[in-house]
């Protein structure tokens, strides 16, 4: 039996008086890829951010076999006064292990930009380099929320098949939320609905196609119509 690397149970998370998530039982096996769809204000950054541990006003339980956890947020959020090398590799004492930086640069696609700053970067290379800043401590477990979603449809793309190539050569588990359908199909194993606050999760959906995978093939088609069917209901109830 494969052990899970998270197991999160959220039994509720209020804010003042509003519960926002409620009964919600997630699992990330290793090597796994999730996405969390669901309504704007549903909870899903929220219970991202539970995971991460940053957020610990919760009851329930947090399990992480995982160890290191690393986070990708929807804003590169770079430091404009560090090249994309220091962002990388950024320590307080500014003492990090270049050959790793050099290596997690080229992997991202950026080679030759190692002392560029962040204003001489597009939105998707400055993306490009929150992923490898978010692995650059090995991660077991990568949390994403929303990071494609300031980019256009063609380098949106092009960075969902860049992580994929990332996870599978850094063998991680990825936890990823996103608006876009589309995306959790052709990125996730599994794609967890979530209802309206307070929210839980509704729905399900195993997608069975090996990578890669090609994006007009009928199995994400019929996932979509089901995925989009779920998430009507979910803004109705």
């Amino acid at each position: 039996m494969t052990e899970h690397l998270l197991d999160i149970r959220v039994e509720r998370k209020t804010f003042a008086t509003t519960t926002v998530l409620n009964n919600i039982h997630l699992q990330l096996k290793p090597r796994e890829t999730v996405s969390l769809l669901g309504p704007s204000g549903c909870g899903k950054s929220t219970l991202l951010r539970i995971v991460a541990g940053l957020e610990k006003d919760f009851q329930g339980e947090l399990k992480n076999t995982a160890g290191e956890v690393a986070f990708v947020f929807q804003e590169p959020r770079l430091m404009p006064w560090l090249t994309v090398e220091q962002n990388i590799g950024f320590s307080a004492d500014n003492h990090y292990d270049k050959a790793w930086v050099a290596q997690l640069i080229e992997e991202v696609g950026l080679g030759g930009f190692a002392q560029a700053l962040p204003k001489a970067l597009s939105g998707g290379m400055a993306q490009r380099v929150a992923i490898a800043r978010g692995l650059y401590s090995r991660p077991q477990v990568l949390l994403l929320d929303e990071p494609f979603s300031a980019v256009d449809a063609f380098t949106r793309m092009k960075l969902q098949d860049l992580l994929l190539q990332l996870a599978e050569r850094h063998a991680i588990a990825l936890l990823l939320v996103t608006h876009d359908v589309d995306e959790a199909l052709y990125l996730s194993d599994r794609v967890l609905v979530m209802d309206h606050r307070p929210s839980r999760i509704r729905q399900e959906l195993v997608v069975e196609l090996t990578h890669p995978r090609d994006r007009r093939d009928p199995v994400l088609a019929r996932l979509k119509a089901l995925s989009l069917t779920e998430l009507q209901l979910a803004h109705v109830i």
